[in-house]
């Protein structure tokens, strides 16, 4: 039985973690297998200096060149730089749960997150997790070690929104707060919140030298609003409910929506935010391409 630190976990919550973990493991390697070089571009370290072998000393560490010179055993020593620091931010209000197919945009958002854990804990990155809705609900501390995974699905397969607003500002100012050293932080979302909240939190982030990826989670119909016939529609926070014939609405809905998210991205662009929109159908391949792009971005 896989212990959490105040009790045995119920057996259905052990299966969904386990599940969850497979398929994380699954998109990440069967990704990586399809690269043509090494997306690894965590920890690095940097040659410093020479000093002789001695008994007890990791034989892989000699530098065979110099022994071939000089006929004597020479270790090198590196220095260590600081892993990538990542903070997850992961939006778990009610609009989160609304889905179309047989995946929610919360499910979609879920084993993004894992498969990005997955990744970053593999290339020895330090992860930080924060689910949120209108105040923070689960937050774990930066770890690098593999079995930090366990406790960052544990807190994803339990999510479920308890406010039916997001309240984006706050979050991201106590993250900000919160977050002394300068790092990554990663929002997966689907952007239900005030727009001008919403840039103010981001905007701050920026100030204080965080390196910002956003991730605007949205279902397949909240795109195309291909609904057809007399539609019932229920506001998932607290917006009310509507009846009609979404056909007479299809036009001006996706004025509104591409309005919306040319916002975003105008915002997005002004203030080096990396914006990327994702539809639940998409293959999580992708989206783990755009933030090993965005890595390599960081790195030059």
């Amino acid at each position: 039985m896989i212990q959490d630190s105040k009790r045995s976990l119920p057996p259905e919550v052990v299966h969904r973690i386990s599940r969850l973990e497979i398929q994380a493991r699954g998109i990440v390697e069967g990704f990586m297998s399809g690269l043509h070089r090494s997306p690894y571009f965590g920890q690095s370290i940097e040659f410093v200096q020479h000093r002789e072998y001695v008994t007890g000393d990791d034989i892989r560490k000699i530098d065979w060149k110099v022994w071939s010179k000089t006929d004597k055993y020479y270790i090198k020593q590196y220095e260590e730089e600081t892993n990538l620091r990542t903070t997850l931010l992961v939006d778990i209000s009610e609009s989160m749960t609304y889905g179309s197919t047989d995946q929610s945009k919360l499910d979609f958002a879920c084993l993004l997150t894992a498969a990005l854990s997955y990744l970053l804990l593999k290339q020895q990155d330090s992860v930080g997790l924060t689910t949120f809705d209108d105040d923070i609900r689960e937050q774990l501390p930066f770890r690098s070690k593999r079995n930090h995974l366990h406790d960052i699905l544990h807190v994803l397969v339990r999510a479920e929104p308890r406010s039916r607003k997001t309240g984006m500002l706050s979050i991201l100012q106590r993250v900000a707060q919160q977050r002394v050293k300068r790092g990554l932080v990663v929002v997966i979302s689907d952007l239900f919140t005030d727009r001008d909240e919403l840039f103010r939190g981001l905007k701050l982030l920026r100030l204080r030298g965080h390196d910002v990826m956003l991730f605007h989670v949205l279902d397949p119909q909240e795109v195309d609003f291909n609904f057809q016939g007399m539609t019932k529609f229920e506001g998932l926070e607290e917006t009310g409910e509507l009846v009609c014939d979404p056909k007479s609405l299809r036009n001006s809905y996706l004025q509104a929506m591409e309005a919306y998210l040319s916002e975003i991205r105008l915002f997005a662009a002004r203030y080096a935010v990396d914006y990327r929109t994702v539809i639940t159908t998409e293959n999580i391949d992708a989206v783990l391409a755009h933030y090993l792009k965005h890595r390599v971005g960081m790195t030059k």
